[in-house]
């Protein structure tokens, strides 16, 4: 009853409540692109993303930018756009260009920081943006709000797409062949995984946004094994670790992000198991 009580009181609060809503939102989102990056042996896009993501943050910073949005939101869509050019156009592949982004973005975004501090606290700012140990219980109104156009938008392109983003994930001659635009459907699965990316750093930090986005998927995959119904159970664990990971998080003071990642790792540990007892995974 304690327990409950502890949440009963911390609900009042509005800042519970944004977090409950948007880490609800980019669960969701997260999980929807997820099953797609799995299936395309991309799903790492998020780590080199993310760091990208961490590189405009501390531009932001160096400039007292208070909406980083501006800033990081922008950049980190370009280079979605790039890293799938780059991944398939010149002789750097994806797995390639993604270590090259991921590694120089986060170690350019650090030694800016360093350099250039206008914080007290420097080792604090780096250590919330790439764990995301405080920041979803500090966003405001205007961030909540963000975030809820932002995933509304991801969520309609995503089942307005469904067929298409279908056919180029499970085979993209075919699709191509077919007449489907695959390469503009892949530049929209970039730029959508860009969003949901900038959209989680509030959520996880960046260091940890690749778990949010592989874990429900890989999870889903164990048990089930027709695409709609992975996006759907992938949806649902997602959901659901990220609620329990938040509340868990407020109750016992632990970190959010990993908090969350915990959870989808429990999971990912049961359905395992499930799929090995009934020998589907």
């Amino acid at each position: 009853m304690d327990i409950f009580d502890t949440l009963i009181f911390y609900m009042q609060y509005p800042f519970v409540r944004y977090a409950l809503i948007v880490g609800t939102l980019i669960a969701l989102c997260s999980s929807l692109l997820g099953v797609t990056l799995v299936l395309k042996r991309f799903s790492f896009i998020g780590d080199g993303l993310s760091h990208v993501a961490f590189g405009a943050i501390a531009i932001a910073s160096i400039f007292n930018i208070t909406n980083s949005a501006i800033i990081v939101m922008p950049v980190t869509i370009i280079s979605a756009i790039l890293l799938l050019r780059t991944g398939q156009k010149t002789k750097i592949q994806g797995d390639a260009a993604i270590a090259m982004l991921s590694v120089g973005a986060l170690a350019v975004g650090y030694m800016l920081l360093n350099i250039f501090s206008t914080s007290a606290n420097v080792s604090g700012d780096v250590c919330s943006t790439l764990f995301g140990s405080t920041s979803i219980l500090t966003l405001t109104k205007s961030e909540v709000w963000l975030c809820v156009i932002m995933s509304v938008i991801v969520v309609i392109m995503f089942i307005v797409l469904y067929n298409r983003i279908f056919a180029v994930t499970f085979d993209e001659n075919f699709a191509k062949a077919t007449g489907t635009k695959s390469d503009v459907y892949n530049l929209m699965i970039a730029v959508i995984t860009a969003i949901i990316i900038v959209l989680a750093m509030n959520l996880v930090g960046s260091l940890l946004i690749s778990a949010l986005v592989i874990f429900p998927a890989i999870s889903a995959m164990r048990v089930i094994q027709n695409f709609k119904g992975v996006v759907i159970y992938s949806a649902i664990i997602s959901v659901v670790c990220a609620l329990v990971g938040i509340v868990l998080s407020i109750i016992f003071s632990t970190p959010v992000g990993a908090t969350i990642v915990v959870a989808n790792i429990f999971v990912f540990f049961i359905n395992s198991v499930i799929g090995k007892i009934l020998k589907i995974g």
